[in-house]
């Protein structure tokens, strides 16, 4: 068996991406042979963005599919391969664009704010799409008499809705698998035993709403408390002086945590929070996509158009410079 972490393997894939004149993108959530053999490493709308003025004809998205589908939608004069086409994701599966119609047939002039954790039909029947670093701009863009559907994330919602005090917010109740089995219970005991430690959250875990409530009355301290994008993450471990930090999120995180920052420990509040999807993708299965050509990431022509609106939509509005779910 090859060994993926020597310098051999890593000139052999980088030899074969040149031939295929591709740029290989791999998502923080990936294993760390291949973050580190990625000619790009970063949050999902960030890597998107790369991919469209990437110089390369081919993307090759080390991610789950639907991260594939926006650098698709960003670019779609390009060829987009991912290494394992059954990549998915529980929380895009969480609404369909049926059942997102449906939901809107029921709010006649709700306007629809779609994480970008979502497939490109569901984006195409999105009026604003966000990003966790994003959504709470987003939604205080919209005026406040429209009624607004939030999809599919209910914790990255209830963490929204709780900043803009808005009460005409309607949020669908989906989740992420592996995010919702971070929780509270599981927080409040490690900050017991490491109160001097900062908490580094994301949004979409079922802790979210735990550790806001402990910070607000004081059990963890607010300013170790920090709700954060994965990009933001790495921001916030590039400057932290804390020796230790507790972090909420998929373990593959912690690869880039560590490199940002060689003088912290970083500990996963729960170390099974690992998404077998961002898994499939392995060293061999990226090797293999270089040599072969597959899986090529196809959106029908007017369902990219569409949602492509929905994602200019976000930019138009602003968002921060290191923006990501």
């Amino acid at each position: 068996m090859a060994d993926h972490t020597d310098g051999a393997w890593a000139k052999k894939i980088r030899a074969l991406a040149d031939q295929r004149d591709a740029v290989i993108l791999a998502h923080n959530y990936q294993v760390p042979e291949i973050q580190d053999v990625a000619h790009h490493v970063g949050d999902s709308l960030a890597l998107s963005r790369i991919a469209a003025s990437a110089k390369q004809s081919t993307i090759v998205f080390c991610g789950v599919h639907f991260m594939a589908e926006t650098a698709k939608i960003l670019s779609y004069d390009k060829t987009v391969l991912i290494p394992d086409e059954r990549a998915g994701c529980s929380l895009a599966d969480a609404i369909t664009a049926d059942q997102l119609r449906d939901w809107k047939a029921q709010h006649p002039g709700a306007v629809v704010v779609s994480y970008v954790n979502t497939t490109a039909a569901v984006k195409a029947e999105t009026d604003i799409c966000c990003t966790s670093s994003n959504a709470v701009d987003v939604v205080a863009s919209i005026p406040i008499d429209k009624e607004i559907l939030f999809c599919p994330d209910q914790f990255l919602g209830a963490h929204v809705q709780r900043l803009t005090q808005r009460e005409n917010m309607h949020i669908w109740m989906g989740e992420c698998h592996v995010h919702a089995g971070i929780n509270g219970a599981e927080l409040k005991e490690l900050v017991g035993t490491e109160p001097d430690a900062e908490l580094f959250i994301h949004p979409e875990c079922g802790c979210a709403t735990s550790a806001m409530y402990l910070a607000s009355s004081g059990v963890v301290p607010a300013e170790r408390t920090k709700i954060l994008s994965t990009s933001g993450m790495i921001d916030a471990a590039q400057k932290t002086t804390a020796r230790k930090v507790l972090v909420a999120t998929e373990t593959g995180m912690l690869h880039q945590l560590r490199k940002a920052n060689a003088l912290t420990i970083f500990q996963p509040i729960n170390p099974a929070a690992i998404c077998k999807y961002m898994k499939m993708i392995t060293p061999e299965k990226l090797e293999h996509t270089l040599m072969h050509g597959n899986d090529v990431v196809d959106v029908p022509q007017d369902i990219a158009d569409q949602a492509r609106l929905s994602v200019e939509r976000m930019i138009a509005i602003g968002t921060p410079s290191r923006t990501g779910e």
